[in-house]
């Protein structure tokens, strides 16, 4: 995420989980937002790292009137991605617009949120140190407008059925999470409340509603690729797990196939109004 340290997201991962982020949002905080937004002249639109732009063919068109979507990622690939696929028109038809803009969000500035009518992320809170995200409440709220940030990991994860290894797994996963970075300690799952202390610092109004991945024999592929990352995340923090893996792996993944496989993944939205 930030200049230090570039993560690559593979774009068939954001393929992939794509539609069940699609599930999880929670829409009341869409509905809420279109009650709180200007009700005339075009409405812009500011997605920070927004990958393949699954976020603006979420929302576009639960909102209504002319948008102009500026989006920002620090991969050009993913960026190009986005503008290829753009949103759909917003409710009732009216147009929807696109430009790309290549930003390191860890060092946007005021001036590259000026004029916008909504700021919105997914995916993106975890990611930051505690210092990153202060500074990026205050750019929000410098900007004077409503901000929507969703599927922020929370730390609860629950799979069905249960396996002895599963909270080893979980505790480890969530430290890795939160490990150091070179350029401080990253939130991981508390990234919630940390945001949600910020904003409410700043004087905004925060609204909060569960976001949940709720993964059953439809979302077959996307359960095994998480689960596959989950665990590999957890070996990475864990060493002594990786004597356990393989057959944790081959037991899950084999339900997964099957379609014997549920899980959740705990996920929070905010909505926070100036």
């Amino acid at each position: 995420m930030s200049g230090a340290e570039p993560v690559r997201v593979s774009p068939g991962w954001l393929a992939l989980r794509e539609p069940a982020d699609a599930e999880a949002r929670a829409r009341d905080l869409a509905e809420a937002l279109e009650r709180a937004l200007p009700a005339r002249g075009p409405r812009v639109v500011h997605d920070l790292g927004c990958g393949a732009g699954a976020m603006g063919r979420w929302l576009a068109p639960l909102l209504r009137g002319p948008q102009h979507w500026v989006l920002h990622d620090r991969d050009e690939d993913l960026l190009a991605r986005a503008v290829a696929d753009a949103p759909l028109p917003a409710a009732g038809g009216a147009a929807v617009s696109v430009e790309a803009r290549r930003t390191d969000i860890a060092r946007l500035q005021s001036d590259d949120l000026a004029g916008a009518t909504l700021i919105t992320a997914s995916a993106l809170l975890d990611l930051l140190t505690g210092e990153e995200l202060d500074r990026l409440a205050g750019l929000c709220a410098g900007a004077g407008c409503p901000v929507l940030l969703t599927l922020s990991v929370v730390g609860r994860v629950e799979i069905a059925p249960a396996d002895p290894l599963d909270r080893r797994v979980a505790a480890a996963f969530d430290a890795h999470q939160r490990r150091p970075a070179k350029r401080g300690r990253l939130l991981g799952p508390d990234a919630v409340e940390f945001a949600v202390e910020a904003f409410r610092r700043l004087g905004g109004e925060v609204i909060v509603r569960p976001s949940p991945w709720r993964l059953g024999p439809a979302h077959a592929a996307l359960a095994a690729e998480w689960f596959s990352g989950w665990v590999q995340a957890a070996c990475e923090q864990e060493a002594e797990l990786a004597g356990e893996r393989e057959p944790y792996c081959r037991r899950r993944l084999e339900q997964a196939s099957a379609g014997k496989l549920a899980v959740g993944v705990g996920h929070a939205d905010l909505l926070i109004l100036p």
